[in-house]
């Protein structure tokens, strides 16, 4: 397996037991810590997710991953950063002020990106390559944890790799990940797999880490 790094969702943990959840993750070989963070009108879903990333914060030293599925992501960023963000990514689609929400972010010394769904152009992102540290692939669209991955998105990471070039961007996965398909992803250009039920529904949290790193 390649030197990919694993930002497990804690999406898919019940709030009340994220504390516990998140304090050995370095240790069973995590890099960051995926918080995703919904308002039921971006996705047909919601997180309370303030609370998620301070929570993560609290309980472990590992790099916050913060992904905004929320409207006007540009009104909330310091709510994020306050909490304890590292990254901040957000969607396009949900921001009218793209590149001024890219800049805000990084005033604060965080990292910025942004996040494609399935259905959004990968060449969308080339007005912002000066401006983000990771772009996020969706292999689903978002709201729930569990779904199967879009095969089409294999792709769309050739694509998005050729656009970036030798640029110091990062390349990140969210949606259906799992070992089985994980090479497939890393082989393309994915630098970051996000794991949800792949890593939190497993037997232990560490065998769902070891199984993704060592696919």
């Amino acid at each position: 397996m390649t030197n990919v790094k694993i930002s497990p969702s804690v999406l898919s943990v019940p709030m009340d037991q994220i504390g516990d959840a998140v304090k050995n993750l370095k240790e069973y070989g995590a890099d960051y810590i995926h918080c995703d963070c919904l308002d039921g009108v971006f996705a047909p879903n919601t997180s309370d997710g303030i609370q998620m990333v301070k929570i993560c914060k609290a309980n472990s030293t590992l790099p916050l991953d913060v992904h905004l599925m929320i409207m006007n992501p540009d009104k909330f960023i310091k709510d994020y950063v306050d909490a304890g963000a590292d990254i901040i990514t957000f969607h396009e689609a949900a921001c009218t002020k793209t590149a001024e929400t890219l800049d805000l972010i990084h005033s604060y010394g965080k990292k910025a990106g942004l996040v494609l769904n399935p259905d959004v152009e990968v060449k969308s992102v080339i007005p912002y390559l000066d401006k983000v540290d990771v772009i996020m692939l969706m292999g689903v669209f978002p709201g729930f944890s569990g779904q199967k991955f879009i095969e089409y998105v294999l792709d769309k990471i050739v694509e998005l790799k050729k656009i970036i070039g030798n640029r110091n961007i990062l390349i990140e996965l969210d949606g259906g990940v799992k070992a089985s398909n994980i090479n497939e992803m890393v082989s393309r250009g994915v630098d970051i797999c996000v794991g949800g039920s792949s890593v939190f529904n497993a037997p232990t949290i560490k065998e769902g880490i070891d199984a993704l790193k060592n696919a």
